[in-house]
């Protein structure tokens, strides 16, 4: 017995990374301003999306993994091959706009947190951008991958943080599995942090990073139950992330009266001189590691998705000679990204970050409707093909969020 266990949770071991990264990268600098800014504004009462996205989240990340693993190609690649170029260079153009908001995020997430301490954006922004370039253009995909992983575990700071602001348990756990009321559904602006809940924890660069990944990776079916658990474990832990980020800020933030956050570091300050240093401390150091993090991660998964989706070469592996387009592109990114940063006036920077995860949000379905329509064909995936409970979750997500986002675009006409 003990035997049979050993080698399941060896061979878990071997593949963890894509689907674990992928989802705890979910938690960036755009994710934790979001889900700050959701419990300042709205305390608890965003709290219910967190167990409907979890299982979204786990789908739709299975199954970008299970087409990563049947076709051994990357999201990108299958969607150019079976949709053709044009659609592919469009999707490409609209992904490389959004996500380089996305990378502009980042560096809000660590100039904020490093302005805590008194740091200059204009000194935290270049030195950082520097060591991300450094860390992926001179290091190996096995090296980074360890980095990263390592950098994952750091998440749990917020659960400390979220405990140690002392909510209201019960509060937190009744709006987790009870609907709010029905007027919420006429404010434009909870629909707006509604949305952007939604896209960014489950932004669209991510399916397209994580199937690459497993293709990378060279994980084979015969392992995919594995990959499956890797992925399953790191969607629970980013949203159980998440709740805990919304709780904390929900706790000091909202219950105090002091309302929507201002600039990226209000969330730690604010918690300084309610829920005590540590918390301070342990939000402050959570947000500069998302931020770095996913610094590096997004950029890179932009580039992979652009070199599949036209036909690069591509990969961390391959040196600059080999996937020059590759790394000019995951390099302008981060230089654009970081000079973005220092010329946007620091009372723009939230807006900014919070504006990126909604364009998530709206992107998002379209993500979805391609791959489902590729991972249904018999041709492609074979006995692999969802289940139908698959596509009752992925349509059904697609849908709601298609209507969430009218309803907010509704409300933004004047006199409604």
């Amino acid at each position: 017995m003990w035997k049979r266990w050993r080698i399941r949770i060896l061979l878990f071991l071997a593949v963890l990374g894509p689907g674990f990264i992928t989802a705890n990268v979910d938690n960036d600098s755009g994710g934790i301003l979001t889900y700050s800014q959701a419990g300042a504004q709205y305390g608890y009462s965003l709290l219910w999306m967190m167990l409907p996205i979890t299982i979204a989240l786990i789908v739709v990340q299975e199954m970008c993994a299970r087409m990563g693993v049947v076709t051994g190609k990357g999201l990108s690649d299958l969607i150019r091959e079976e949709f053709g170029l044009r659609l592919t260079f469009v999707l490409m153009l609209v992904l490389v706009v959004v996500n380089y908001t996305n990378v502009v995020t980042e560096f809000i997430g660590i100039a904020g947190s490093l302005h805590l301490f008194h740091v200059s954006k204009f000194i935290s922004v270049p030195l950082c951008a520097a060591l991300v370039w450094y860390m992926v253009v001179r290091g190996s995909y096995k090296s980074t991958e360890k980095i990263f992983l390592v950098a994952s575990v750091v998440y749990i700071a917020y659960i400390f943080a979220g405990v140690l602001s002392q909510p209201s348990w019960h509060d937190a756990l009744w709006a987790t599995v009870k609907m709010p009321p029905h007027t919420v559904w006429r404010d434009k602006l909870y629909m707006y942090t509604a949305i952007g809940v939604v896209g960014t924890t489950i932004a669209p660069w991510m399916q397209f990073y994580l199937q690459s990944s497993i293709v990378e990776k060279g994980i084979r079916l015969k392992d995919y139950a594995a990959s499956r658990l890797d992925v399953i474990v790191g969607s629970f832990f980013t949203d159980l992330v998440a709740w805990f980020i919304v709780v904390a800020c929900a706790a000091t933030l909202w219950v105090h009266g002091m309302g929507a956050i201002q600039v990226a570091s209000d969330a730690a300050e604010a918690m300084r001189p309610l829920a005590g240093d540590y918390a301070f401390l342990l939000f402050a150091f959570g947000l500069f590691n998302a931020s770095l993090f996913a610094a590096s991660i997004l950029p890179l998964s932009t580039a992979y998705t652009v070199c599949e989706g036209l036909g690069f070469e591509s990969g961390v592996d391959k040196n600059f000679k080999e996937a020059p387009f590759f790394y000019w592109l995951y390099t302008l990114l981060i230089v654009g990204g970081s000079l973005t940063v220092l010329v946007l006036p620091d009372a723009q920077l939230i807006n900014f970050a919070i504006l990126s995860q909604v364009l998530n949000g709206i992107l998002l379905p379209v993500v979805i409707i391609l791959m489902l329509m590729l991972i249904n064909r018999h041709d492609l995936m074979g006995a692999h093909r969802n289940s139908r409970v698959w596509n009752v979750i992925a349509w059904g997500t697609s849908i709601i969020v298609i209507g969430m986002t009218l309803v907010m675009l509704y409300g933004l006409i004047p006199g409604h």
